[in-house]
């Protein structure tokens, strides 16, 4: 599915590579030997799959989920909260419609985003009707071996992405006291060595059916037109974190339609996905 060359910008402006590594940022204020424990299970994990090169890349990799497994006339919202530079806003209108209709959704969170809306982080986590889910340490596409796209250079090898995914799932569960079981990338590329990792680290990895608003780029107009064209089971991807966009107009106006068809929408967890 192509994405909007404004899209692809907006990745490549938003995200930079560090000259501090994710792991050390992570370990600033821990204690040494949480440190070493980590360490050592992250070595472990990636000599388990230190022989094994990719053949694949892309959104729908080999083990990535894009729908519910199901007949029933549902919507799997997700939305993503993506902490760069340009995009560490919050969509208040759109959230503040989602509560008010009591529409649940599942909330890909980036640890930078957190750090910047510690808040209302806490707050959306504890509402039930959403479910706090991991969009990574530094929102880097999930890759074995540092493969790019969209001028934004992923993961440079196994321990890496460990970091990315791991890192940010134990950041989420020591503010929320739940540990994510979904994970989707920066940018939802995946190789299938990478899905298989976070398998192994009890993720499972999310892709879309519906992609809702391309970075938060599409118009309002665009925007309904991609939900309006739902069957059943789909999973759609937008954005949370530009409330500057159109996306919430569109979303909005989606829903009240596709509410009128029949449809429901429900959280990841409440299906099964394949």
């Amino acid at each position: 599915m192509k994405k909007s060359i404004v899209f692809s910008l907006l990745f490549a402006l938003g995200f930079s590579a560090c000259a501090k590594t994710a792991s050390d940022s992570y370990f600033s204020e821990q204690p040494s030997s949480s440190k070493k424990e980590y360490e050592i299970f992250r070595k472990n994990i990636a000599l388990e799959f230190e022989n094994q090169t990719p053949k694949q890349w892309g959104e729908n990799a080999t083990g990535v989920k894009t729908k519910l497994d199901t007949n029933e006339k549902v919507i799997a919202l997700t939305m993503d909260a993506c902490g760069s530079p340009l995009g560490m806003g919050y969509d208040e209108k759109l959230i503040n419609f989602l509560e008010q209709e009591n529409i649940p959704a599942t909330l890909f969170i980036n640890a930078r985003w957190i750090d910047k809306n510690p808040k209302i982080f806490k707050t959306l986590a504890s509402k039930p009707q959403f479910e706090i889910a991991n969009h990574g340490l530094e929102h880097k596409p999930a890759s074995v071996n540092g493969k790019s796209i969209y001028n934004l250079k992923g993961t440079a090898n196994a321990e890496e992405l460990i970091d990315e995914i791991e890192l940010n799932a134990r950041k989420i569960e020591s503010i929320t006291h739940k540990r994510p079981k979904y994970f989707r990338s920066g940018t939802a590329y995946y190789d299938e060595v990478a899905v298989k990792i976070a398998n192994k680290l009890n993720h499972q990895i999310i892709g879309f059916s519906i992609l809702g608003d391309a970075g938060a780029t599409f118009s309002a107009k665009k925007v309904k037109e991609a939900f309006l064209k739902a069957k059943k089971g789909e999973i759609a991807i937008i954005h949370m974190n530009h409330p500057e966009s159109q996306t919430a107009i569109g979303t909005i106006e989606a829903i009240k339609e596709l509410k009128k068809e029949g449809f429901r929408f429900v959280r990841l967890a409440d299906y099964k996905l394949k």
